[in-house]
């Protein structure tokens, strides 16, 4: 069961209703919630470090030679199953 609250103090609210009896000994596993607008940063930040390859005219030819590389007879034989 996954359930999210709010912190107050050094009580935790749940936002949803949790069927337990009132006394009931439980275990809770506490992981801080994504606020608004953080996978908006990281989305800005992930387009900061690839955009850094955006004007490089020898990355073409890099990825080309990779490619062709990759495809070319390597001189193993390949036995189907």
């Amino acid at each position: 069961m996954r359930l999210t609250g709010i912190k107050r103090g050094r009580t935790i609210e749940f936002i949803q209703e949790l069927d337990l009896p009132d006394g009931a000994a439980v275990n809770v596993e506490v992981t801080v919630a994504k606020r608004d607008g953080e996978d908006l940063d990281r989305l800005r930040q992930l387009n900061a470090l690839f955009g850094c390859w955006q004007n490089q005219p020898d990355l073409d030819e890099i990825f080309a030679v990779i490619d062709r590389e990759r495809h070319e007879y390597q001189g193993r034989e390949i036995n189907p199953i």
